[in-house]
């Protein structure tokens, strides 16, 4: 037992965030607008190529955080490099929360891949995506409809298919409305953000599953089983329709994987190494 914790300290240090890291800022533009990404990437000799990873926020998030920050460095140290940017909407982003569907995230996450296809150092043949929660789902249809061809990986972290059921059901967290006569003004959350009439509305038929399923790529899906956010058996699913998929069940983690993030850095930049 010791020998194991020992073990695991070592590889915690390992995926550890070194602190101060070289980063580009850029534009990309968007579905409605610009989207401000950030760029992380390994030393490069002259015309060498490295993999990317393109990383997907959640609902109300932004590209900034421990967790995305960690996994960043992770792949970094893995020899790859990532791009994390802002859905329209969001952090840095141009447009307005009260415009923002799964949809349109899914248009935004295919206009960064496409950047990703102009960056001279990326090996076009090895680009995989990564998203948590509504990001995981934005990720996992963004897979299926691109395919393998395009997105050789795919890792989701506690991914928010649980979505279009709480749309269905009218409560959006913890927001209750209509679900059969949405407000054509929104929900408001929190703050000043309103929930838009058509995210719930497109939310409400959204083909999660049956977009996912037709990605035939590697994927990993990982979830806590504390998550009370997003039940576990959602991560599962994905799980299921992805065959020869892995899937990583950490006991008592949370829904933004507190005090976990090195931890499921280093597994999802591990599990990328050996895929792309």
């Amino acid at each position: 037992m010791i020998r194991l914790l020992k073990a695991l300290a070592i590889a915690a240090l390992a995926y550890a965030p070194t602190g101060a890291t070289a980063q580009d800022r850029v534009e990309i533009e968007g579905e409605s607008g610009k989207l401000v990404a950030l760029i992380q990437k390994p030393e490069l000799k002259e015309g060498e190529k490295c993999p990317m990873v393109i990383m997907c926020h959640g609902f109300m998030g932004n590209k900034g955080g421990r967790l995305f920050e960690a996994i960043a460095d992770s792949l970094q140290k893995e020899g790859i490099a990532s791009i994390r940017f802002d859905f329209d909407g969001h952090g840095e982003s141009d447009g307005k929360f009260v415009d923002m569907t799964v949809p349109k995230e899914i248009n935004d996450a295919k206009c960064v891949y496409n950047y990703v296809l102009t960056l001279p150092y990326v090996n076009t043949n090895e680009i995989g995506i990564l998203g948590h929660s509504q990001g995981g789902v934005v990720s996992a249809m963004t897979a299926g409809d691109l395919g393998a061809e395009k997105i050789k990986a795919a890792v989701l972290l506690a991914p928010a298919a649980v979505l279009r059921e709480d749309a269905l059901r009218g409560n959006t967290m913890g927001r209750a409305y209509n679900p059969h006569n949405v407000p054509e003004e929104g929900v408001k959350m929190f703050g000043d953000l309103v929930l838009g009439h058509d995210y719930i509305v497109t939310a409400q038929t959204l083909p999660i599953y049956e977009t996912a399923a037709k990605y035939k790529g590697k994927g990993m899906v990982m979830h806590g089983t504390y998550d009370v956010v997003v039940p576990y058996t959602f991560g599962e699913r994905f799980h299921y329709v992805w065959p020869g998929s892995e899937l990583v069940l950490m006991p008592g983690v949370d829904h933004g994987f507190s005090g976990k993030e090195t931890e499921t850095a280093g597994m999802a930049a591990t599990f990328f190494k050996s895929a792309l």
